[in-house]
């Protein structure tokens, strides 16, 4: 995927798929993007050596309490090294799915810096991408833009 389009808004830009991938998470499970299809997702590329990123924790821990079982929030840690994150995982009470990625992965979605989200529409194009400590309207506001609000 080329550089993350629109970054903070959903233009009027033909429809970007965002690439597909499967990957391990903290608890033991995979995680297949295709198979989240049919509804909104949040995608935060993320390290544990990055402290926005730590920031950014509060506000994805209370939307995923909010909405996690309509719109999943996918942490996807880059980190060199995956044994650190299940420990940086639990320490932060990180509570939405944490997935074991890289920054291949990163650069495939056009990732330049941490934190980067992406909202995905249900149809799995990207509708929008936020750099740095999003705030919690915000990421309501950017997963209400695909047609209905998070809630209803």
């Amino acid at each position: 995927m080329p550089a993350a389009p629109d970054v903070d808004g959903a233009g009027a830009e033909a429809r970007v798929a965002a690439p597909d991938f499967q990957l391990p998470d903290v608890a033991g499970g995979e995680v297949k993007l295709a198979g989240l299809r049919g509804r909104p997702v949040v995608i935060d590329f993320w390290a544990t050596w990055c402290a926005p990123c730590e920031r950014q924790i509060p506000v994805l821990n209370a939307f995923h309490e909010k909405y996690g079982e309509r719109i999943p929030v996918l942490g996807i840690s880059v980190d060199a090294d995956p044994n650190v994150v299940p420990r940086f995982v639990a320490e932060h009470a990180i509570r939405y799915r944490v997935l074991l990625g890289d920054e291949g992965l990163a650069h495939d979605f056009g990732v330049r810096g941490y934190p980067w989200l992406f909202v995905l529409r249900p149809d799995g194009s990207v509708l929008s991408a936020h750099v740095g400590v999003i705030s919690p309207a915000a990421l309501e506001a950017a997963v209400a833009e695909w047609g209905a609000h998070p809630g209803s």
